[in-house]
């Protein structure tokens, strides 16, 4: 259990990691796809770079997140393989993991990264009209979609391929 808990740390923050570095760095339009349309509707894409070589860290930094990303689940399945785990131990794990992550995105991302530090609204200052206002997150019925039925489904689907093997 100890261990299903940091890889869920492990994934936030690699998640997190991935939104500073499309964000700040990288700045393509392409990776705000879960942002309100709203909001994506009044983004310029920025073809000059922040600083020379931004954009070489900001992939350098997506790579590293999405090596991260991997590295959660590659552990947590050969560590369920190691220890004997069922379909029910590996499904608890995946939930788990996912469950957290989504708590984590829309409390800590969502609600304080961007709406109160306004952290997406200086990089991209034509987006705080959209963005004034809102009490709590975006996107809340693909949340909680995604929180009861998308990543349960997914769990249950690599909990089988895990038991298959």
């Amino acid at each position: 259990m100890l261990l299903t808990v940091f890889l869920a740390i492990v994934f936030c923050a690699a998640m997190a990691l991935m939104l500073i570095s499309c964000v700040a760095f990288i700045q393509d339009n392409k990776f705000f796809a879960s942002a309100p349309k709203e909001a994506r509707e009044v983004l310029v894409q920025r073809e000059k770079e922040l600083f020379y070589g931004a954009r070489k860290i900001g992939w350098a930094l997506f790579v590293i997140s999405v090596l991260m990303i991997l590295g959660v689940g590659v552990i947590a399945v050969w560590d369920g393989f190691r220890s004997g785990f069922t379909f029910w131990q590996f499904f608890l794990r995946f939930v788990l993991i996912f469950t957290i992550y989504k708590i984590c995105d829309m409390a800590l991302i969502d609600n304080f990264l961007l709406l109160k530090f306004h952290f997406f609204q200086h990089y991209y200052p034509e987006a705080a009209y959209v963005m004034e206002g809102r009490k709590y997150g975006f996107n809340i019925k693909s949340q909680l979609l995604k929180l009861f039925v998308i990543f349960p489904a997914v769990s249950a689907l690599a909990a089988w391929i895990c038991t298959l093997c």
